[in-house]
């Protein structure tokens, strides 16, 4: 085993030469990457349920905004009004609203290189920045129009700072007090756009500790000021949250995700990646914290002032990054209230990439470096492509499509009618409100108010039995119905249309929508 691992060693930047060492362009070049790797094919997938949920709450007026937050998804309050603005400028396509988290993924990416340059050295710190950018689970929420993204930049960043502030020490106590108030506001920030991040604060209290170097010199004391303004500021979403907690009472009524699917799902899709990944990470423990498996100090002694040491705090760091916010959600699901979402520890994704990217870095030879960082990609591989399918969101949302129909299909003066009996955010009106031109001059006969109106995140409806006077004068009726649906298997609504002398004159299934037509 000796003859295959060596340690990653700690390359420790100076101060002053930070800049003179050019990591930045580095960086900014790997940012791209992760950036074209997400924005690729993004366009490609229809909306989803959650995307419904971000565009329609974006496109409100801000008076109906703030009133709907007052009642639901105050704590997606925040990317909300970012998107307001963002589709006031640059529409609401489905490029346009997930261009956002691409560009978030990434800076995020390049955030991961800087972190593991900081902590490690510049082998590991590309390591880590490819592997990231390549994550199925990056590449997923860099291709969705939701907070995810957001937050894992913020929450790298953050991190980023931190680490910077501990080494630097700024000497100039204007200079470190601002630095100090800019990692406040931008914990704050993680908090406000995703309500977990809160998470990353006894992460961060492991990481004053082991990095800031001789007790005297730890400076809990700054450190505990930040995160306590950033908590303050933070209040009222942190209130917000739990005040509105019932809206992920959906969660009890999923199957208990358990440790195993967590270690596959949370970052790595696959059980073949997952393996890998957690091998690699398992490598890197071996050569870090075992010294009979690392070749790097076997037999030899360091020459004295030599400075380089495998990075067993700064890995520790990491792995407390990897695996405790997923343990304290896993932990309070079980034993409190469930809490936990696979998608919930995004923020984590960066700790994954550098702890896979130090294993990485602990085998020996550049030949297998390269072989290795390849096979992790071309596992990842499988399941980007799957992301970039035109069905690719919620299993299979196909809501574009359906729009596609009705603009070559439908006159203007038809009728649609919805299938109601699903859940709120799998029902076909909302490829209403996200591909509008499509339903232009048609008729949403059993809408009772439309989402704009109510303190809810979508339209009220009445039943098609008590709208049937607002069919006077139409010849033609489309009904949208889920495939498996209760309105599916019942067809009431079919058998009311046909009441009222409508025949089922062509009927076609897109993926999950079902789409019948009627003519009187």
């Amino acid at each position: 085993m000796t003859t295959v691992l060596a340690s990653p060693t700690v390359e420790v930047l100076r101060p002053s030469t930070w800049r003179s060492r050019g990591f930045a362009g580095t960086a900014a070049a790997l940012g791209l990457v992760g950036f074209l790797v997400s924005a690729a094919g993004s366009w490609r997938p229809s909306f989803w349920g959650d995307e419904a949920a971000s565009v329609l709450s974006a496109e409100r007026s801000l008076p109906s905004l703030f009133r709907m937050l007052g009642h639901i998804d105050a704590v997606h309050g925040t990317y909300y009004l970012f998107l307001h603005g963002w589709i006031d400028l640059f529409g609401a396509s489905e490029f346009s609203t997930r261009l956002p988290s691409a560009l978030a993924i990434g800076a995020a990416t390049a955030g991961t290189a800087m972190l593991a340059r900081l902590l490690v050295n510049r082998q590991v710190a590309v390591t880590a920045g490819l592997v990231f950018a390549v994550l199925p689970r990056v590449t997923y929420m860099g291709a969705e129009a939701r907070s995810t993204a957001l937050a894992t930049m913020l929450a790298v960043w953050t991190t980023v700072l931190l680490v910077h502030l501990l080494r630097a020490r700024p000497a100039n106590l204007g200079w470190g007090v601002a630095l100090w108030a800019a990692y406040s506001a931008l914990l704050a920030a993680g908090i406000y756009v995703f309500l977990y991040s809160v998470l990353l604060l006894p992460v961060h209290l492991l990481l004053v500790i082991l990095l800031a170097g001789r007790p005297s010199t730890i400076p809990l004391a700054a450190w505990g000021a930040a995160a306590a303004s950033a908590l303050l500021v933070a209040a009222p979403v942190i209130y917000w949250g739990f005040t509105e907690r019932g809206q992920i009472s959906f969660l009890g009524r999923r199957a208990q995700v358990g440790v195993l699917d967590a270690a596959i799902h949370q970052w790595f899709g696959t059980a073949l990646l997952a393996a890998l990944a957690w091998g690699l990470i398992v490598l890197g423990c071996l050569a870090t914290f075992v010294p009979r498996f690392d070749a790097s100090s076997a037999g030899r002694a360091r020459a004295p002032g030599d400075p380089r040491r495998a990075p067993r705090r700064e890995l520790l760091v990491v792995l407390a990054w990897l695996l405790l916010p997923s343990a304290v959600l896993l932990l309070g699901s079980y034993l409190v209230t469930p809490v936990y979402s696979l998608r919930y520890m995004s923020i984590c994704a960066p700790a994954a990439a550098v702890a896979v990217a130090v294993g990485i870095g602990a085998l020996r030879h550049r030949w297998a470096q390269a072989g290795v960082l390849l096979l992790v990609a071309a596992l990842a591989l499988p399941g980007y492509l799957a992301q970039r399918t035109e069905f690719a969101k919620n299993g299979g949302s196909d809501w574009r499509q359906v729009a596609d129909v009705l603009r070559t299909d439908a006159r203007p003066g038809d009728a649609v009618v919805f299938d109601e009996s699903t859940k709120p955010s799998q029902r076909p009106r909302l490829a209403m409100h996200l591909y509008p031109a499509a339903f232009v001059g048609l008729r949403d006969v059993t809408l009772d108010e439309p989402y704009q109106d109510v303190d809810w995140l979508w339209d009220t409806t009445i039943p098609l039995d008590q709208a049937t006077s607002r069919l006077a004068g139409t010849d033609r009726v489309w009904v949208l119905q889920n495939v498996g649906s209760t309105q599916t298997t019942t067809g009431t609504d079919v058998d009311v249309l046909e009441n009222l002398g409508f025949t089922v004159t062509s009927a076609r299934t897109i993926n999950r929508t079902i789409m019948i037509e009627l003519t009187r």
